[in-house]
């Protein structure tokens, strides 16, 4: 069975003006442009086409999600709220997260086409997919967007599943280098659902992501998070997944795998400290698609997240996709040679020493 693929071209159309990376343009900032722009995103589109994956993908096409299936998760205030700006000449859902006139119904085009990917997967349309979309969503909260993000795409992709399809056990494996705080938040107290974040310790958001946060009431047990010390490698990431990872998934036994996908831990990342390579994002795939087999037969939806670099976002994406269709092509990650070389891109003592902290947390998922 095939790959399914969302993307839409307003996706690109989201506006988050002449920010200086994170920052709002004043007479000491000068005008730039937002880290979370379309670059990143148009480029991989087009690094799948220019090496032909792309035509052997199944096309999935996106919806918007409407005002009642967001209030799953969000609070109608906030809905109103966002709406209302969007409506007249944008504004910012929270300091880092500015948004141009349109935006609600582009957040509700890639909240809708998460929903999608899901709805395609579940119904065994297509064995995987990945959602190309944005605004990301794994930052977004109940009442407050934040960290670029406006709707929780995955959270309310997996509400949807839950209460259209029927699913009782969903697992969600954040790779973004940032902490899912808004996945987390939507389930901490719920153990239907399975929320996982690798991520750098501490980087965003602030004193968010720690070990101690492990679910709450029913939920205890069933949140893990890995803060990872910075530079950790594909040596960290893939050690990180065989030990704490894939026995997590085992244990809670889903019926169905979502990946908040960010591109943010890879080498050269402008908003992260890591040293991920595109080989370790395929092996990372790799051990995903075989815990789906394994567990709830290949059910895997990813939903594009951050990842800040447009040279190397495209090829960290390609290889992601080649590992879940099947099909490699002709592309040479180009930064494959000098990353293979760098310094510590193997396991270190104390990358398996935090490693080893959030292993301890499997014996509490029951």
């Amino acid at each position: 069975m095939a790959t399914g693929f969302v993307f839409h071209e307003l996706y690109m159309w989201h506006n988050t003006w002449n920010w200086a990376q994170v920052f709002a343009p004043s007479l000491t900032i000068q005008p730039g442009e937002h880290a979370e722009n379309p670059e990143t995103k148009r480029r991989l589109r087009n690094l799948l086409e220019v090496s032909g994956l792309l035509d052997q993908l199944v096309p999935v096409k996106a919806r918007y999600a409407s005002e009642d299936e967001i209030a799953r998760f969000h609070t109608r205030p906030y809905i109103a709220r966002i709406k209302k700006l969007s409506a007249e000449n944008g504004g910012e859902a929270s300091p880092l997260t500015p948004f141009g006139r349109g935006s609600f119904e582009i957040g509700q085009l890639s909240a809708g086409g998460t929903m999608a990917a899901f709805d395609a997967v579940i119904e065994g349309r297509v064995k995987n997919a990945y959602a190309l979309v944005r605004p990301p969503g794994h930052h977004a909260e109940a009442d407050l967007g934040m960290g670029f993000c406006l709707f929780g795409n995955v959270v309310i992709a997996i509400l949807h599943a839950q209460a259209t399809h029927g699913l009782k056990r969903i697992a969600t494996v954040d790779w973004d280098v940032h902490h899912g705080n808004g996945t987390q938040s939507a389930f901490y107290d719920r153990k239907d659902v399975l929320t996982i974040s690798l991520h750098q310790d501490n980087l965003y958001p602030a004193n968010s992501g720690g070990i101690e946060e492990n679910g709450t009431g029913e939920g205890a047990g069933y949140n893990i998070n890995l803060p990872l010390p910075p530079g950790c490698g594909d040596g960290a990431y893939i050690t990180a997944f065989e030990r704490v990872v894939i026995p997590a998934l085992r244990r809670f036994k889903p019926e169905l795998i979502a990946v908040p996908s960010g591109f943010d831990a890879s080498g050269v990342d402008p908003l992260g400290r890591m040293m991920v390579t595109a080989e370790g994002y395929r092996r990372m795939t790799r051990l995903l698609m075989q815990a789906a087999d394994e567990l709830c037969g290949g059910r895997l939806v990813m939903s594009h997240e951050g990842g800040y670099s447009p040279m190397y976002v495209p090829y960290c994406g390609l290889a992601v996709l080649e590992e879940l269709s099947g099909i490699r092509t002709h592309v040479e990650d180009p930064w494959a040679g000098p990353m293979s070389s760098w310094g510590q891109q193997d396991l270190q003592p104390h990358q398996l020493a935090a490693i080893e902290r959030s292993e301890q947390l499997l014996a509490n998922i029951r």
